[in-house]
C-alpha cells in the first residue's frame, strides 16, 4: 500500500551544473524552493510572486565587470534556457534535467504543496486553491515572458521508471491547468520530472517532505537602477 501510495552544454555550462537537478513530484502530495507550504496551507499568488521576483543588484563602486568566462557561462546558460523551450518534458535527457537543476539554485524559486488524486495525475479538488494561485502570481504583468520550470520530486518509496513517469504526467498536469485557464504561453513553461533521485531529506528517503513541486522563475537577476 505504501508503495501504491507514492506512485502519487554543453561546454562552459556543463562542467558547472553536472552535480545538481530538478524533478516533479510523483507521491500523493507534490511541493513547488522556498518552503512556505511546508503544513499544507495555500500560498497566496502574492508570496509566490514575491518569491520568484528576481532580486535587483545594488550599485556599487568596486564592482568590477563580468570575466570573459563569466560572460561565456550567462551567454551558455541563456542559451540552454532557450533550447528547452517547447520541449516535451519526456525528451530531457538526465544530463540536461540536472542542469535544469544547476541553473535553477541560483534563481528566484518557491516550494508549493499541490496533491493529486490517489495513484493518478489529476489534480486534486482540494489543490486547486495552490494552483489559482500559482496561475494568478504567474500571470502579473511583471512575470510577463519569463521561462518558468515546473519541477518536482518524490519519496523513495517504488520504482523508478513508475515514479519518473508519473512526476512527469503530473508537472504536465500543471502545465496544461496554467495554459488552459491562465492563457500561458506553453513554450514559458518548462516541465521536469525526476522521480525519486533528488530527495531533499537522504535521510529519511520516504519523508513527506520529499515529496515536492518547485517552481524556478529562469530569469537573471535585475541590475540596479540609474
Amino acid at each position: 500500500m505504501a508503495a501504491q501510495n507514492n506512485r502519487s552544454s554543453t561546454g562552459i555550462l556543463a562542467s558547472h551544473l553536472a552535480r545538481v537537478a530538478i524533478a516533479v513530484g510523483v507521491a500523493t502530495t507534490m511541493t513547488v524552493g522556498l518552503a512556505l507550504a511546508g503544513d499544507g496551507d495555500t500560498v497566496s499568488s502574492d508570496q509566490i510572486l514575491q518569491a520568484l521576483t528576481p532580486k535587483r543588484l545594488t550599485r556599487s563602486l568596486t564592482a568590477t565587470p563580468a570575466t570573459p568566462e563569466e560572460q561565456s557561462k550567462a551567454t551558455a546558460e541563456s542559451q540552454f534556457v532557450q533550447s528547452i523551450k517547447n520541449r516535451p518534458t519526456r525528451s530531457l535527457s538526465p544530463p540536461e534535467r540536472d542542469q535544469i537543476y544547476a541553473i535553477a539554485q541560483q534563481k528566484p524559486n518557491i516550494d508549493l504543496t499541490i496533491t493529486f488524486d490517489y495513484n493518478s495525475a489529476q489534480i486534486s479538488k482540494s489543490a486547486l486553491p495552490q494552483v489559482d494561485a500559482l496561475g494568478k502570481a504567474l500571470t502579473d504583468p511583471s512575470m510577463k515572458g519569463t521561462t518558468i520550470v515546473v519541477a518536482g520530486h518524490t519519496d523513495a518509496v517504488g520504482s523508478d521508471p513508475y515514479n519518473q513517469d508519473l512526476s512527469e504526467r503530473r508537472a504536465d498536469s500543471v502545465k496544461q491547468y496554467l495554459t488552459s485557464k491562465y492563457g500561458m504561453t506553453a513554450a514559458d513553461l518548462v516541465t521536469v520530472g525526476y522521480g525519486k533521485t533528488r530527495l531533499k531529506n537522504p535521510n529519511d528517503p520516504k519523508a513527506a517532505e520529499n515529496r515536492r513541486v518547485q517552481v524556478v522563475n529562469m530569469a537573471a537577476t535585475k541590475a540596479a537602477a540609474n
